[in-house]
């Protein structure tokens, strides 16, 4: 029994040592002024993320945020508040805030993660959610980056990685960049790079260049860097849309082989690497060509866009340009290459988890989706609460949104066989137009089925076309004029001018058929929010009137009479806002009908004039239907017997 107690006593110790372990081993919340956490993983593991077995070293780590992954509301609105402690849950990491818009909630942050390791699955943390916090020093990204352009900002463009290396003039800047603003090179002037002691590099040290390029359009040469003077330099660009390095060291010139053109008008990621001994040319973290010669001494300015006689201009779009005074692996340029790039494999090199409170998981989507569900819940609370009178107003809003959208949707699908009509009405019109005396206007159905060109079925379509109205109005003036005036010799101004009258008649008549019914939309629009605005003032007057018969001000006794008077106002709304936009859509689909009535008014009054002229009084045979020619010569034959 003794034996068993102490078997028992040992378990339960081993057990709690266990647990004590555990709890002592996770991190503690790095600074309880920061209420929100969000994990983020850079996986360079083949299982689940990229493949990335080589060294990495230092990198610079670009984290997108939109609101499919971040809480904007509860960051400050410059993102000053936002910290990025590494896996120790310690040691704040270096970070710069390229873009941050709580307006469009979107943003640009890069952190620069120490020994990142490859085929693992590095963790940090970024913890937001303090608007009281101090803006972030803004650190250099690492001691060998000798310049970082993220062309965000509008004037030249700004040295990020904290030696001054600042461009001498601004250049055009692109707000639709791969990442946020980028620069845009039209050819013209390039942009200059001041010398500088911490730019200047002695002969066969190593470098490393990289940036997101996009050309417009292959040229035989355009240079995108250069970097010495005639004697000696470095020199970046594209031969026929083949990426390209060239380096020249006195009469020593080099260029890497040619390899395969890249599509114009496209975002490449372009790098390259010196050694000291070798340059290789990387695209989108592929070696893509290699040239043996060692980098010259550079301590002049260096020009992007250009070579030293402003020839050669590169025509394009340039972001994110890094210039490192080491040789950096094609582990690190796959690295930057991929985690930029915002395709589906970027998100799962650097992927971003849901957040946590300082008391556990908070926010994230889920917490996003059950806060509006418990929000929506509210309503039914609310709706409880509801006087008799906002039920009045609550009513009469519904009511009016019902007409309204019966209306609205009945006047769709008459706009549709509308325009339906009218588009097959102009293509028969279309065919006749040219010759209106084919049209025989004593026979209704050779009008109706315009000179034979619109079988039955054409015909039950185009009779929805109010310019088939028109044009049957239209024939009808014809024919009274050719049937009921003897010696028909055309049509003068006059008759001209009574047809008018009786087309822009019709006009009118059809236009009031088009816009029948639109008044319940503009009821629901001017009076909707009145009715909901009635129906909350009475709730609150009947509130603070019950407030004063009982002497009751707790809160608990007010806020329900508020928030459902506040409903009314709610329906009231909803009834004029979708009525404003859907009278606005069905307005402008009916102008384009009466202006298409207009146009074809016009056409018809000018092809009868064309096609029924005034001639001499004696003539008998104005162009008109082959039949009622024939009818005038049998009643001119008889009146010369006579």
């Amino acid at each position: 029994m003794k034996l068993t107690n102490l078997r028992f006593t040992q378990t339960l110790l081993t057990v709690g040592f266990a647990f004590a372990s555990v709890a002592s081993a996770a991190p503690a919340w790095w600074n309880d002024a920061w209420t929100l956490k969000k994990p983020v993983t850079v996986d360079t593991t083949a299982a689940t993320g990229v493949a990335l077995a080589d060294a990495i070293a230092s990198a610079p780590v670009l984290i997108r945020l939109h609101d499919g992954n971040f809480q904007f509301a509860s960051a400050s609105a410059d993102g000053r508040d936002l910290r990025f402690v590494a896996e120790d849950g310690k040691t704040v990491l270096s970070s710069q805030v390229e873009k941050f818009d709580g307006l469009l909630n979107e943003a640009y942050v890069w952190v620069q993660v120490p020994n990142l390791k490859p085929g693992a699955a590095n963790t940090l943390s970024l913890y937001y959610g303090n608007v009281a916090a101090p803006l972030a020093e803004s650190v250099a990204p690492d001691s060998d980056t000798l310049l970082v352009y993220h062309f965000s900002n509008t004037g030249a463009p700004a040295d990020s990685s904290g030696k001054g290396n600042n461009a001498a003039a601004a250049g055009v800047n692109s707000a639709g960049s791969i990442i946020g603003s980028g620069l845009r090179l039209l050819g013209g002037q390039p942009l200059t790079i001041p010398a500088n002691t911490s730019l200047k590099r002695d002969a066969g040290q190593p470098l490393t260049w990289s940036a997101w390029v996009k050309f417009a359009a292959p040229a035989d040469q355009a240079v995108l860097f250069h970097w010495g003077d005639a004697a000696a330099y470095l020199q970046i660009g594209y031969a026929a849309g083949a990426p390209y390095v060239e380096i020249r060291q006195g009469s020593s010139l080099v260029r890497s082989a040619a390899g395969a053109p890249l599509a114009p008008a496209a975002w490449k990621h372009l790098a390259v690497v010196s050694s000291g001994s070798a340059a290789t040319v990387y695209v989108d973290g592929v070696e893509y060509a290699r040239v043996d010669a060692a980098l010259p001494a550079l301590d002049s300015a260096a020009l992007i866009g250009a070579d030293a006689a402003g020839k050669n201009p590169f025509v394009g779009e340039l972001d994110e340009l890094n210039l490192a005074g080491v040789a950096r692996s094609a582990a690190w340029v796959k690295f930057v290459a991929v985690s930029q790039s915002g395709s589906p494999e970027s998100s799962k090199l650097v992927a971003l988890g849901n957040d946590e409170g300082a008391d556990g998981p908070a926010g994230g989507d889920e917490g996003f989706v059950g806060k509006t569900l418990e929000h929506m819940s509210l309503f039914s609370d609310i709706a409880k609460n509801m006087m008799f009178d906002g039920w009045i107003s609550v009513g009469i809003c519904l009511v009016m949104m019902a007409i309204g959208w019966f209306v609205a949707l009945r006047k769709f699908a008459y706009l549709k066989k509308v325009e339906q009509g009218t588009e097959e009405f102009l293509a028969r019109w279309k065919e006749v137009s040219n010759d209106l005396t084919a049209l025989d206007h004593a026979d209704a159905e050779n009008v109706k089925s315009l000179a034979g060109n619109a079988d039955l079925a054409k015909q039950r379509l185009m009779q929805q076309s109010p310019l088939y109205q028109i044009y049957h109005v239209g024939s009808e003036e014809i024919r009274h004029r050719l049937l009921d005036k003897r010696g028909f010799n055309g049509l003068s101004a006059r008759s001209i001018t009574a047809i008018k009258a009786s087309l822009d008649a019709s006009l009118t008549r059809e236009v009031h058929r088009l816009n029948s019914g639109l008044v319940s939309l503009t009821i629901g629009i001017a009076g909707g929010p009145y009715v909901g605005l009635m129906g909350t003032v009475v709730g609150v007057m009947i509130t603070f009137a019950v407030i004063a018969k009982t002497g009751q001000v707790e809160v608990n006794s007010i806020a329900p009479g508020i928030a459902s008077a506040l409903l009314a106002t709610v329906f009231g709304l909803l009834v004029a806002i979708p009525a404003l936009f859907l009278y606005s859509f069905l307005n402008s689909r009916i102008k384009d009908a009466v202006s298409n009535m207009q146009l074809f008014i016009d056409e018809f009054i000018t092809k009868m004039a064309e096609f029924y002229p005034v001639t001499d009084s004696t003539a008998t045979t104005a162009p008109f239907s082959a039949r009622r020619r024939r009818d005038s010569d049998d009643e001119m034959q008889e009146t010369i017997k006579k």
